[in-house]
């Protein structure tokens, strides 16, 4: 009877059907335990990083303090001759404004586009500058830009006249928040000469607060020299803004 019980017993152990079945049974089951853990804490990782992300980006909102008007004018796939072949880059040319008379412009190139867009965008935050603006719509008064082969002409115009501006020259003044103006450019097509020359215009802008501060004199002393009356010229003086 003993032999038999052991002979019973071995008979399950010995098996070539009984061994394989137990040993893959604990251990799919406790490699799919391991790897849906590592699973879960994988997806815990990535999702802990994208939550990071977004705190960043919430961050670099809040220390702006602004909406900034960003105007891509120009993008440019550029080349490298290197051992073995070429390699591509991208150059792209970003103008950035704030819509209250603050402007600037900045390339930046890279492999890919959106990086060579940051890079623009970031240096073109940078570079901005403060332009006087008649009422907030138009110029104080005409000017006249010149960079390299380019040269530009911008007038004031009255309430109603819109952006008479094409190419990289709307972009500027769409985002530099000029509603009503003249341009003309003559000589290149260039738009990076385009826009320093615009740029180059607005630099010479003042006003006639600046102006009269600058002589020692009030606002509505220069505007009488045009030949207007005390009362018309105080009022002008009061509704002139930076």
């Amino acid at each position: 009877m003993a032999d038999e019980n052991t002979i019973e017993v071995a008979a399950p152990v010995d098996g070539a059907d009984a061994a394989p079945t137990e040993g893959r049974g604990p251990g799919r089951g406790a490699r799919g335990n391991r790897g849906g853990g590592d699973r879960n804490r994988g997806g815990g990782d990535r999702g802990g990083r994208g939550r990071r992300d977004d705190r960043r980006g919430g961050n670099r909102d809040e220390d702006q303090g602004e909406e900034l008007i960003e105007k891509l004018v120009h993008i440019n796939r550029v080349s490298k001759t290197v051992k073995g072949g070429k390699r591509f880059g991208f150059a792209a040319l970003v103008v950035v404004g704030d819509g209250k008379g603050r402007a600037g412009f900045g390339h930046g190139k890279a492999r890919e586009v959106p990086e060579a867009i940051s890079k623009a965008t970031a240096a073109a935050k940078k570079a901005m500058v403060r332009v006087p603006l008649k009422e907030g719509r138009t110029l104080h008064h005409d000017g006249l830009g010149h960079f390299g082969a380019g040269k530009v002409t911008v007038r004031s115009a009255p309430a109603g006249t819109g952006i008479i501006a094409g190419g990289p020259m709307r972009a500027v003044f769409e985002s530099l928040g000029v509603a009503d103006v003249v341009t003309k450019s003559n000589g290149t097509s260039n738009p990076y000469n385009m826009i320093r020359a615009t740029f180059a215009a607005l630099g010479e802008q003042t006003s006639p607060k600046s102006v009269a501060q600058r002589r020692g004199k009030k606002v509505a002393d220069l505007l009488r020299r045009g030949g207007a009356s005390v009362e018309l010229a105080a009022a002008d003086a009061e509704a002139i803004a930076e």
